[in-house]
């Protein structure tokens, strides 16, 4: 059958996570001015995807080692910025190389597709070639974090708010872009939640709901931070809170579900997280 596209504490500090959140407020120094230290209690979790989320990985990282694995194994097929954008709608890596090779025919190294089996037991080795050129990219300094990111996760941290990353990314590649871009003592309280290890990917709620069970969270004292409407109804099918920081593929989707929108973390303040979650509790 054929798969088709169907943070110690820093009085004073006068500019916390950037220009825009910048504030002098020595009653708390995570954020900004009004009671938010009594507010601060309603979040205990962010949930963040991270293609997209935590670093500009797609369209510069994940597609481009996609590209070097298929000309390093002689798969005649590259994919160009609009096809890649068009592929981000299925979730994970695997099953858009299933979905574009039953569309325009499948590489004659990899043979005829036989069945659902077979076809992701044929991808498998180039999947896992290009998650050794993605590592490599993420080690030799290609990509790096979005605006905000670390800034806003080192915070929270800091102030006992559990961050965790959930990915339809499998987990090697995950772990390799937080250890290399994130300060050890920060990477490594970040547990991972990938791909690999539920039935079904996003849009499918599996990977939230594994997080906030394995965190032992209520689900009303997370929120989940997305760049894409897949991610999104994923994070909506769990009920969960979500904002959305706008990706490079992801500008003109549609985030009608979300509970706020941003092009970036830079744009967040602590009064407006908590106030989403507020409405939440009611």
């Amino acid at each position: 059958m054929l798969v088709g596209f169907s943070i110690p504490s820093l009085p004073g500090t006068t500019k916390l996570y950037g220009s825009r959140l910048g504030t002098k407020h020595r009653t708390c120094h995570i954020c900004a001015p009004t009671s938010c230290c009594v507010k601060m209690s309603l979040l205990r979790a962010f949930l963040f995807d991270c293609d997209g989320v935590l670093a500009e990985t797609e369209k510069d990282g994940h597609r481009v080692a996609f590209n070097r694995a298929f000309e390093a194994l002689d798969l005649k097929t590259h994919w160009d910025v609009e096809t890649y954008g068009r592929l981000l709608q299925i979730g994970g890596g695997k099953e858009r190389m299933v979905a574009y090779w039953n569309q325009v025919g499948w590489p004659e190294k990899l043979g005829m597709p036989q069945s659902s089996t077979w076809l992701l037991a044929k991808v498998a080795p180039v999947h896992e070639k290009k998650t050794e050129i993605f590592t490599q990219m993420v080690r030799n300094g290609e990509i790096s974090l979005r605006p905000g990111i670390l800034e806003w996760i080192t915070r929270a941290l800091e102030n006992g708010i559990a961050v965790a990353v959930c990915s339809t990314s499998n987990e090697k590649a995950v772990r390799e872009l937080v250890v290399c871009l994130f300060p050890q003592q920060v990477a490594e309280q970040i547990p991972i939640f990938a791909g690999d290890q539920v039935e079904k990917k996003k849009p499918a709620p599996d990977i939230y709901e594994l997080a906030v069970k394995t965190l032992g969270m209520e689900k009303n004292s997370c929120l989940v931070v997305e760049d894409s409407n897949v991610g999104l109804r994923a994070a909506k099918a769990a009920g969960l809170p979500c904002v959305i920081t706008k990706s490079y593929y992801t500008r003109g989707e549609d985030f009608s579900l979300a509970d706020a929108v941003y092009d970036s973390a830079e744009e967040w303040s602590w009064d407006k997280l908590e106030s989403i979650l507020m409405s939440y509790h009611k």
